[in-house]
């Protein structure tokens, strides 16, 4: 997770972009609600090695505050993406902070990471060419990063849904891939449990 979140710092610098014609369409199929969490499986294959490494957790996507990845198997961590910073904790203690008063790219950062977990595909548009179809209430989308060298940080990104994400899958340049499975995804007030919403 955080390698992406270092590929995405760069995307962050990208111009904006015209919009697709089907990304309305998808955004209308999008429920937006104020809360959103649930459960993540992660699996990453490295190129090179035959048994990818596999994590779950919980995740919650929160409206005007930001993202938060808890990590729980192998090993407990938890990632906090607020307006103002990003926060890395093992255990209770913190193993990175990037505050955007020093870091200015973290407010880019922020916003991509709330981008993808969210489905805000607008918000995408402005980093990578988006190719997507809807079928019915489900759709597919293809990201594309559009500068070249941006391309080869973080290569290509799929996703796949319906009223939420359910699969986001990375293919980096360096031939890693990243698979990510939402699951028991809860919605409002009553989804975000009281420590969840303390650590922001």
């Amino acid at each position: 997770m955080k390698r992406i979140i270092l590929s995405l710092a760069l995307l962050a610098l990208a111009p904006p972009a015209p919009a697709a014609a089907p990304v309305a369409k998808i955004q209308s199929l999008l429920a937006k609600p104020k809360v959103l969490c649930g459960r993540f499986d992660q699996s990453k294959q490295l190129a090179g090695m035959k048994k990818p490494l596999a994590a779950n957790g919980r995740f919650c996507v929160v409206a005007g505050k930001g993202v938060l990845w808890r990590t729980l198997q192998p090993f407990p961590n938890t990632l906090r993406l607020t307006r103002d910073e990003i926060v890395h904790f093992q255990g209770e203690r913190v193993a990175m902070r990037l505050d955007a008063k020093t870091e200015p790219v973290v407010r880019m950062i922020n916003g991509v990471l709330f981008a993808l977990l969210a489905g805000d595909l607008a918000q995408l548009e402005t980093l990578f060419e988006v190719d997507g179809t809807v079928d019915g209430g489900n759709w597919q989308v293809a990201l594309k990063a559009r500068e070249p060298a941006l391309a080869k940080a973080v290569g290509s990104i799929r996703l796949d849904g319906a009223a939420y994400v359910k699969n986001i899958a990375i293919s980096e340049a360096s031939g890693d891939r990243t698979s990510i499975v939402f699951s028991a995804i809860q919605s409002g007030d009553a989804a975000i449990t009281a420590e969840e919403a303390a650590l922001f």
